[in-house]
């Protein structure tokens, strides 16, 4: 797609002091005005670069989310924010990241899930436990099955995980699998506990409590030769963080099947479930799709035929 603004579209003075704060604290209304009169484009000619972009937006609708009346929401206006940082010449995400900041569950007016900031604050420091574990970033296994239970305990906390994975190497000499446990806020990292239940036990582990960020090494028995497959399976112990809301799964690259089941203890039933998807950590949610809770069971679950990069979970709303 064309970077470079028309001839005529150039940046008044003045008006880029006011443009970085705005990215930097928002709202996005705010951003999203300061960007167009940063670069001194009438909404006419927002209108044209975005049908040059294949998105069509009308300029009443440009002209609503610049004053805050409306907000872009729906996948084709998301697809035109999207547009609008590269039409504005913005960083990447920065008006997409703006809008997940402010969006908010209904029920309430509690977050919708985590914020960017701490999505980013996470992503930094499980960059650097990765390098103190000498994880590389392609690890050589290929995901074929992913299957995780999720337990809700009686005080709504997020009681602990197990996860069962089925994996494919795509390179020979792999021995070990790095796994990542993101517990909630307020968590505590140093009381959670790992457990190497199937085909693999445990080696070095470390913590950022912070961040509520487990990381252990699960190490095989064996090397795999590419091609070789491998299941293996682990849970994680938690139960230290308050009230917890949702369960979230990211995947850096596509995927086999992942399975996410959520079972809740009989004296703490969630009022609604539902499921969602992001694009990224900076993307506002998509994907909504009501979950019906199994009274009998007591749990909810959603199936990923095939997994995507980008992030998926479940969510509930408690009375």
């Amino acid at each position: 797609m064309p970077h470079a603004p028309h001839h005529a579209d150039v940046a008044p003075g003045g008006a880029a002091t006011d443009l970085d704060a705005a990215l930097r604290g928002g709202p996005f209304h705010v951003a999203l005005r300061a960007a167009i009169a940063a670069r001194g484009l009438p909404l006419q000619r927002v209108q044209h670069h975005l049908s040059r972009h294949g998105v069509k937006v009308g300029v009443t609708s440009l002209s609503y989310w610049q004053q805050g009346a409306r907000r872009p929401q729906r996948p084709e206006s998301l697809r035109a924010v999207r547009a609008l940082e590269e039409i504005l010449r913005l960083p990447d995400e920065s008006l997409i990241r703006l809008l997940t900041e402010a969006d908010a569950d209904t029920a309430g007016g509690q977050p919708a899930g985590r914020s960017y900031r701490s999505f980013r604050e996470a992503t930094d420091v499980l960059e650097k436990l990765l390098v103190e574990l000498e994880c590389p970033a392609d690890d050589g296994l290929h995901t074929l099955g992913h299957h995780e239970r999720v337990g809700i305990g009686s005080r709504r906390e997020l009681q602990g995980r197990e996860s069962q994975h089925i994996v494919r190497a795509h390179r020979d000499g792999v021995d070990r699998f790095v796994a990542v446990h993101h517990g909630d806020p307020g968590c505590a990292p140093e009381r959670m506990t790992l457990h190497a239940l199937e085909n693999c036990r445990p080696g070095r582990v470390r913590r950022h409590h912070d961040t509520g960020i487990l990381v252990a090494e699960l190490l095989f028995d064996t090397r795999l030769r590419a091609g070789d497959t491998f299941l293996f399976r682990h849970a994680v112990e938690d139960g230290t963080a308050g009230a917890s809301r949702e369960y979230v799964r990211g995947f850096g690259a596509p995927g086999g099947q992942y399975a996410l089941q959520v079972r809740f203890h009989e004296a703490a039933l969630p009022a609604r479930c539902h499921r969602f998807t992001r694009h990224s950590a900076a993307a506002p949610r998509s994907g909504r799709q009501e979950l019906a809770l199994s009274r009998r069971h007591r749990s909810v679950h959603l199936v990923e035929p095939r997994v995507r990069s980008g992030m998926v979970g479940i969510a509930w709303d408690w009375d």
